[in-house]
């Protein structure tokens, strides 16, 4: 029995609660600075400090009544200071000081949470990979037979494809690391910009080298187009997996546990209901990285367009997409695979995914490509024939050595040896260890 996937950790980076725990970090460590600066005594920081709390109901009262978010959370702690000091809490910052701020750190939070889960993921393909590494299979393409090539292989290519994605999500990591405590339009008139380092320095962040009121926003739309791609890659193969699952392919398929069902109607059905449910899912995600490009355009120094978008998207993107990764770990790690399924699809074509073979050995043999591929082609369309018209013995192979315009050209056991699956097999090895797989 495969255990459900379940991680809290990144829902309680996007509660209400954490979000006002960071702001009163950085609402503390900016009076820490002003201390250094010798604007607040620290006497009287400390008072502050030691008061500095907020109710998270106390604050949704605020709001009701303030209509303004930060300032009812200002207006909450300053009541728990309880002290003259208070006076010094949000000196010289903009709510948006706070809030981009923040939002930074939950952006990388949230990215360190999907790095972990990519190389989770790719180490469960790689485990699949290595274990179907040499287990044939017919490549297809536009949905019809080509040539052959392993399972191993199509999983080593996952492994490939989630090694991009774990590398586009370190790299927008360092981009949303930003923080902003230049005031009201990017100017720092009212604090010196050595408070902003020291603030961003404390949370892990780099001071942007230049703002409105906002951190710009083609920095958070970058962040949503890596989720949104990332997604893309599990929809791709959770669409692959799913056409392996169909009836007449069944080639692999989705894990189905004990007492499950399948069809309210149908008792018998087996369906590929979390890949499906994957493939929707990235479908939210590409939406919601719209939604944060149209939030790059802001109106001079800033409006709050954006924000209303942002308190939905960001915590369902990040959440929805570690969801996802547990999903797709699961599946990878269960999936169920029939290799006497892929040689049984191997042999529907006859051996007619030789023709490249045949048609290059012919060209290397002196014939034109023009020739070779008329009496490559002319045997295969024979062979096709032969199959569709209910010829039991109908075989490519056997086809071309009845042909004597191409036998001629070969000798004893050459075509036998030109059309084998270790021709097509002798650089997996190597291509595993490419992509990082022995």
């Amino acid at each position: 029995m495969i255990a459900r996937y379940s991680r809290p950790a990144m829902r309680e980076i996007w509660t209400e609660q954490r979000k006002l725990e960071i702001w009163l970090q950085i609402e503390l460590l900016a009076s820490e600075a002003l201390v250094k600066e010798g604007i607040v005594a620290r006497k009287d920081f400390q008072r502050m400090k030691a008061g500095a709390a907020f109710n998270l109901e106390r604050c949704k009262e605020l709001e009701k009544v303030l209509n303004h978010d930060v300032i009812a959370f200002t207006t909450c702690v300053a009541e728990n200071i309880n002290d003259p000091a208070s006076r010094w809490l949000h000196f010289g910052l903009t709510s948006s000081d706070i809030v981009d701020t923040a939002f930074a750190v939950q952006m990388v939070q949230s990215t360190d949470i999907l790095i972990q889960d990519v190389e989770e993921l790719r180490k469960a393909i790689a485990v699949r990979a290595r274990e179907h590494k040499f287990t044939p299979c017919i490549g297809r393409s536009h949905g019809i037979h080509a040539e052959p090539t392993t399972f191993g292989l199509k999983l080593a290519l996952m492994y490939d494809e989630f090694g991009r994605a774990l590398k586009r999500l370190k790299q927008v990591r360092d981009t949303v690391a930003i923080g902003k405590i230049s005031g009201a339009v990017g100017t720092s008139a009212h604090l010196n910009p050595r408070v902003e380092a020291y603030i961003c320095s404390k949370l892990g962040l780099q001071p942007a080298p230049i703002a409105t009121q906002v951190v710009q926003r083609d920095v958070h739309a970058e962040f949503m187009n890596c989720l949104a791609l990332t997604g893309a890659s599990m929809e791709r193969w959770a669409t692959e997996f799913r056409h392996l699952q169909r009836t007449e392919v069944l080639e692999a398929e989705e894990f189905f546990a004990k007492g499950q069902k399948g069809s309210s109607a149908m008792p018998h059905k087996r369906n590929p209901i979390t890949f499906e449910r994957i493939t929707g899912l990235a479908r939210v995600l590409r939406g919601n990285a719209v939604a944060a490009l149209e939030n790059v355009a802001l109106w001079h120094e800033r409006d709050i367009s954006h924000s209303s978008v942002e308190r939905i998207i960001f915590p369902d993107s990040c959440t929805l997409l570690d969801y996802m990764f547990g999903l797709m770990t699961r599946m990878i790690s269960g999936l169920i695979v029939y290799p006497e399924n892929m040689r049984r699809n191997l042999g529907l074509s006859l051996g007619m995914w030789n023709s490249q073979t045949v048609l290059l050995a012919l060209i290397r043999k002196g014939l034109t490509r023009e020739q070779a591929y008329e009496l490559v082609q002319r045997n295969a369309m024979l062979t096709w024939q032969a199959k569709h018209g209910g010829e039991s013995a109908a075989d490519f192979l056997k086809q071309l050595r009845a042909d004597p315009e191409v036998a001629r050209h070969f000798k004893a056991g050459e075509l036998e040896s030109l059309c084998s699956l270790d021709f097509h097999f002798k650089e997996v090895n190597a291509r595993f260890k490419k992509v990082g797989l022995r």
